[in-house]
């Protein structure tokens, strides 16, 4: 029991922790260090594809972290980015098809920007800055963080676009069902449109700096 309690403290230690958590606010991987900001610019029109591209980066970062990590010392220097982008591919693929089999409407709306995933800046970021010299566990861990970093970032965004913009959450008519219609509501086009995805991240950023007044020191 005591070997066992030593081993799930190390697997859920402090430090592993903080791989988890940290990319949710002050190392966010969007609002932060600025990447991904593409997709969240183009998917998040609609709340659907926008969790369904969220779903489908956590799998791949997170397995992406781990097999790089279990090959790292074997991967010579100077292929270790061709080698990285063809895991992702590799895995971009499989998570294609899937979507393709299970979700084939999504895969539609989300067009070439699951292809896109290979080349998303977070991901070759994880993978050249942590998993090429880190064990699987906490490369795994960095994986997943990061991933529900980039995640609750596109899916605010998305609820506003949706809501503002169609009057519908996951296309359920939200407006409507509450009678905002009938005070003289009408939805917001703008809403819909990729500047206004653009100025609802600055939004976020905004919040998150003036509650986070470190992040503006360390500038």
């Amino acid at each position: 029991m005591a070997e066992e309690l030593k081993q799930k403290e190390a697997l859920f230690s402090a430090k592993n922790k903080k791989l988890i958590f940290n990319p949710l606010n002050k190392e966010n991987p969007i609002t932060v260090q600025v990447l991904g900001i593409c997709s969240a610019l183009a998917v998040t029109a609609k709340l659907e594809p926008a969790v369904v591209m969220s779903i489908s980066v956590l799998a791949v970062l997170a397995f992406a972290n781990v097999i790089i990590s279990l090959l790292r010392n074997t991967i010579p220097p100077r292929i270790r980015i061709i080698v990285q982008l063809v895991v992702v591919a590799a895995l971009v693929i499989l998570v294609d098809q899937v979507l393709r089999a299970i979700a084939y409407e999504v895969s539609l709306q989300l067009s070439v920007f699951v292809g896109l995933i290979i080349t998303n800046c977070i991901l070759m970021g994880r993978l050249e800055a942590f998993a090429m010299g880190n064990k699987p566990w906490p490369s795994f861990l960095d994986g997943i963080g990061n991933a529900l970093g980039y995640a609750w970032i596109l899916i605010v965004v998305a609820f506003f676009r949706e809501l503002l913009g169609s009057g519908t959450i996951y296309n359920f008519p939200v407006m409507e069902w509450l009678g905002i219609y009938q005070i003289g509501y009408k939805n917001n086009g703008l809403m819909i449109l990729s500047p206004m995805a653009l100025i609802t991240v600055g939004v976020i950023i905004w919040i998150q700096r003036s509650r986070n007044k470190d992040l503006v020191e360390d500038k």
